[in-house]
């Protein structure tokens, strides 16, 4: 039979055995959160785009970040597959852009930092220390590193976020003890940024929405003719390195908001009968312009084969606000064409007046070519006589100049917009009333047909505060239904058009995450606390047992229990 003394002292040893192993774990768990404390900097992060064209990857393919932080001054020849590089725009160099996006050299992640000017919300309020010329330096630093990542395969998180004092201070730290050469690593410590995010996923079907609008002329009494036709179209939408900062201020910002206020002047002048004119004007704003045009098309092929017949000829606004130094007018068919040679000597005549600068460029399409560089080539492979408005000079590659993040408003000319609408306008009205060639001012300034500059203003900030990458826009978005809403306050029979896009284009989701950096300790500083803290701990349970129930029991804790004696009857 067991002795119940010996159980007794057993089960006390046990008691206290169990508070030991208590307080050891609880102090392993403090331990283990010693290096995720509170982060000391929180910030919105933007991610690079990832998408495909015809199955081939292109952009960012990894989303979550979980690595130590080093500055533009890490050790040549470091490894850094298992570190995020953060970088300001102006430290970036062209031997740092070669190898690690074009080459594709392994990198944990990248995180660059714009100055505050980018930043599209408050461009204009922004205060800094950047003079224009730096300005624009940058702006073109920024565009031509986001041609390079967008037609690059990355295979690692690529993010932006804006410098602030939060993130400048934390940078100054990284920067200092990389100079001193330590950089972060689990033995050193450091700051740690961590992006918790889920791989990303396909859109299922993005789709493209074109708004359109009509401003009836006046026909004659008894007559059955259709009226001619004259289109006013500008595509709506961006395509940027990153989906939630590609406001495109300019393309096509600037050539959405002419519109708006061509159909504003245009419809005072048609809701009067006695100067309504002889000809229909329609309004369309279309998406999918980055992708070859494709909202345009469908658009286009939507119409019946007499609407199409019945448009004279189209004229399509784009990049208005880069318009300081003159005007190009876009054509496919050769410039001896009758309607081509009418639209250039009308807005070429208004132009001189407005002491304003208007080229032509004649760029002959090929049908057998998918590649669409201008809007109004979609209405020239249908037959339709069309031109392209713009301030830009050269036909743009493949997702060039569609409204990425270094078009925003700080760059857009407001006076610019203004003159490219005068100058719309009244060509436009001239030909409808028969004016050409005379000196008639019909948009006369001061006067109830005035071009409204506030109204231009008010709309070129609205949108420089929306993205709108067309996969990443539903069907009611907000936008759309401000842009519909708007266009209906002057035109009649505005409805819009919902497809999807081109099935080349693949696009991926999570555009926007959160960054948090964490600064950790060392390695040497966890094992340091971690003998401390065991000290103690062993040194509190000695005292507690001592006061509590003598040195003996504690002793007795220690030594092996002697064998259980059991008696056989």
């Amino acid at each position: 039979m067991a002795d119940p003394g010996n159980n007794t002292h057993s089960d006390q040893r046990q008691h206290v055995f169990a508070s030991f192993y208590s307080i050891i774990t609880l102090a392993f768990i403090l331990l283990a959160c010693v290096e995720l404390g509170d982060a000391s900097t929180v910030v919105d992060v933007y991610r690079l785009i990832q998408y495909d064209i015809s199955g081939a990857p292109f952009g960012s393919r990894v989303a979550s970040i979980n690595h130590h932080a080093a500055s533009s001054l890490f050790a040549p020849g470091s490894d850094l597959s298992r570190t995020v590089l953060v970088l300001p725009l102006r430290e970036l160099n062209q031997t740092f852009i070669r190898e690690y996006i074009e080459q594709g050299k392994p990198l944990g992640g990248l995180l660059l930092l714009l100055p505050q000017f980018f930043r599209s919300e408050d461009s204009q309020t922004v205060v800094g220390h950047a003079d224009n010329s730096d300005k624009e330096k940058m702006k073109r630093l920024l565009a031509d590193l986001e041609q390079k990542l967008i037609h690059s395969t990355i295979q690692y998180p690529v993010y932006f976020a804006f410098e602030d004092e939060d993130l400048d201070k934390v940078l100054a730290e990284i920067k200092k003890n990389d100079a001193a050469g330590q950089p972060a690593t689990a033995t050193t410590g450091g700051y740690k940024l961590i992006v918790s995010s889920p791989a990303p996923k396909k859109l299922a079907s993005p789709t493209i929405t074109n708004i359109q609008g009509w401003l009836p002329g006046s026909k004659a009494d008894g007559s059955s003719n259709q009226l001619p036709t004259i289109a006013i179209v500008a595509s709506y939408d961006t395509f940027g390195a990153a989906p939630a900062l590609s406001v495109g201020s300019d393309s096509n910002g600037g050539g959405v908001v002419a519109l708006l206020e061509i159909a504003r002047l245009f419809s005072i002048l048609y809701s009067n009968p006695n100067t309504r004119g002889k000809y229909n004007i329609l309004f369309g704003l279309t998406s999918g312009g980055p992708y070859n045009y494709n909202g345009t098309q469908k658009w286009l092929r939507s119409f019946d084969q007499r609407l199409r017949e019945s448009i004279d000829y189209a004229i399509c606004l784009n990049s208005l606000g880069s318009g300081d130094n003159g005007l190009w007018v876009h054509v496919s068919k050769p410039p001896e064409n009758a309607y081509v040679k009418q639209i250039f000597e009308g807005l070429s005549k208004v132009a001189d007046e407005l002491s304003l600068k208007v080229g032509l460029k004649h760029k002959k399409i090929n049908v057998s070519n998918s590649r669409v560089a201008w809007e109004h080539e979609q209405f020239s492979r249908l037959r339709v006589t069309a031109a392209t408005l713009s301030g830009l000079s050269a036909a743009p590659e493949l997702l060039e100049n569609t409204g990425g993040i270094s078009d925003n408003r700080e760059f857009v000319s407001e006076a610019a917009v203004i003159r490219s609408v005068k100058l719309v306008a009244e060509s436009l009205a001239r030909h409808i009333y028969g004016q050409e060639g005379k000196n008639v001012d019909i948009f006369v300034d001061n006067s109830s047909l005035a071009v409204n500059p506030s109204y231009i203003r008010s709309w070129l900030d609205l949108m420089s505060r929306t993205p709108r990458v067309a996969p990443f826009l539903s069907k009611d978005d907000a936008f759309i239904t401000a842009l519909k809403k708007e266009l209906a306050d002057h035109v009649a029979e505005v409805n819009l058009q919902h497809d999807v896009i081109d099935g080349m284009f693949t696009f991926y989701d999570s555009a926007i995450n959160t960054l948090q950096i964490y600064q950790v300790a060392s390695v040497t500083f966890d094992l340091l606390l971690l003998l401390v803290l065991g000290s103690y701990l062993i040194t509190l349970f000695s005292f507690l047992v001592i006061t509590t129930r003598g040195l003996d029991d504690l002793i007795s804790l220690f030594r092996r229990p002697p064998p259980r004696k059991i008696k056989v009857v």
